[in-house]
């Protein structure tokens, strides 16, 4: 087998998922069979958003630096980052290719076993030998024994999401669904039900939120993890308007306003609903909170 400098890979990688980690094992394990160089070439903003194909609608799983760190973490050597912009829109598959080879120096690009790319669409197999000087490769489909539950996609992770499914969210995504942000000023009510909360501002408005309810969350705050309890939504019985997220840490009593936090989405607990009186209120968090500490 003929050794090469760069074995290369390129998408959009919303959340790098199981489906994309398969894609990326497959070209950190080309790279070392042939003494290469891993590289993922991703896109920034989402062609959605430039395209306006129901941009209003986008909401990302992850960040910009997010997917980078994740796409590392697989082992990939080097991450570039492109300005995906209505010109590069236009670009054939094979003019494509043609730039990754010049500009990166790739001798092979690795397409997952479903991609199409380029303004015509075009497959892996389509592209073999196309471009002089450049091997395609088709990654296999990701194996069954990794995920069971049938086909993973961005698209699939968001509409679990929506529905409050973090637990399956996670298991697609190979991880706990993450938000972070900043603690912003609330209305205090949280604290007059002895229940005081943390409400996140997030850091990428375009994050996607998991659906309204309760769900038991990791909290990050000042480089220490707690147990908490997140609630996402209008907050029925005090407001009825305003989307929110707001934490409850367990255990946790110091003033935190303006300092970084993060979530992690272990479980969802119930839903959103309004009640009667303040006092119900209070009892359901107080069993909202027993419930978690019990399951741990």
């Amino acid at each position: 087998m003929r050794e090469v400098g760069v074995i290369l890979t390129s998408g959009f990688f919303d959340g790098v998922h199981l489906g994309h980690r398969h894609l990326l094992d497959t070209v950190v394990s080309l790279a070392r069979e042939r003494g290469g160089e891993a590289i993922a070439v991703t896109f920034w903003p989402h062609p959605r958003t430039v395209l306006r194909q129901d941009a209003r609608e986008l909401r990302l799983l992850s960040t910009l630096e997010e997917k980078k760190a994740l796409i590392l973490e697989s082992g990939i050597r080097r991450v570039e980052v492109l300005p995906f912009t209505t010109d590069f829109a236009r670009l054939t598959a094979s003019a494509y290719l043609e730039f990754l080879r010049d500009k990166y120096g790739a001798d092979c690009v690795v397409m997952g076993y479903d991609n199409r790319i380029g303004s015509d669409l075009a497959t892996a197999s389509g592209l073999k030998g196309a471009v002089p000087g450049l091997e395609v490769v088709q990654a296999g489909e990701l194996p069954g024994e990794v995920f069971p539950g049938g086909r993973i996609s961005s698209t699939v992770i968001r509409k679990a999401l929506e529905r409050g499914e973090v637990e399956q969210a996670a298991a697609m995504l190979g991880y706990h669904y993450r938000l972070d942000g900043v603690v912003v000023a609330g209305n205090r009510m949280g604290r007059t039900l002895g229940f005081p909360t943390a409400n996140m501002r997030l850091y990428e408005p375009l994050k996607m939120l998991p659906g309204n309810g309760v769900y038991a969350v990791r909290v990050k705050v000042e480089g220490a993890y707690y147990s908490g309890m997140c609630n996402i939504g209008v907050r029925p019985t005090v407001d009825g308007h305003t989307r929110t997220v707001e934490t409850h840490i367990l255990d946790f009593d110091r003033e935190i306003y303006g300092l970084p936090i993060g979530l992690e989405f272990l479980y969802r607990v119930r839903d959103e609903r309004r009640f009667p009186t303040l006092e119900e209120l209070r009892l359901q968090l107080e069993a909202d909170k027993a419930f978690i500490q019990a399951r741990g």
